[in-house]
């Protein structure tokens, strides 16, 4: 029986770990005609102390993440698929993604990069990735490889 995904969500971040796996997502979606949402959660705790001292962070943050997702829908959009939206929050990614947005979106599938953190960063608080997986309750693809 063939799997068909009606909404593919894509977690990126700017890192070349995101940026293929949006690639796979865009595959994914032109392959499958289904809804792409681009997101990116801006994660407020690596803000917290710096914000004391300088409030325009998050909207620095928020126009950069802006500019990112543009680019990227751009992207999708030349590649061929058709319904591609973005999202830009706040908060901890790891909550955000697994269970806000992609409840909130109806999502069936999502598709992140492999973790860049080191061993001792994993072992002490988890990467995005696993959280996602653990605690998703749709599919979840880890991209650790280039498309071909």
């Amino acid at each position: 029986m063939p799997v068909r995904y009606k909404t593919i969500l894509v977690a990126v971040d700017g890192s070349l770990e995101a940026k293929r796996a949006l690639k796979k997502a865009i595959m994914i979606s032109t392959e499958q005609n289904a809804k792409l949402l681009i997101t990116h959660i801006i994660d407020t705790r690596t803000f917290a102390a710096v914000e004391h001292y300088d409030r325009m962070i998050f909207s620095e943050a928020e126009r950069y993440a802006e500019e990112m997702l543009k680019d990227y829908r751009d992207e999708a959009i030349e590649a061929g698929v058709k319904d591609v939206s973005m999202i830009i929050d706040f908060g901890s990614p790891k909550v955000k993604i697994a269970k806000d947005v992609a409840k909130k979106h109806e999502v069936d599938l999502i598709v992140t990069g492999a973790t860049g953190l080191n061993a001792v960063e994993r072992f002490l608080i988890g990467s995005v990735s696993e959280h996602i997986t653990r605690h998703s309750r749709c599919d979840v693809l880890i991209v650790r490889t280039d498309v071909i």
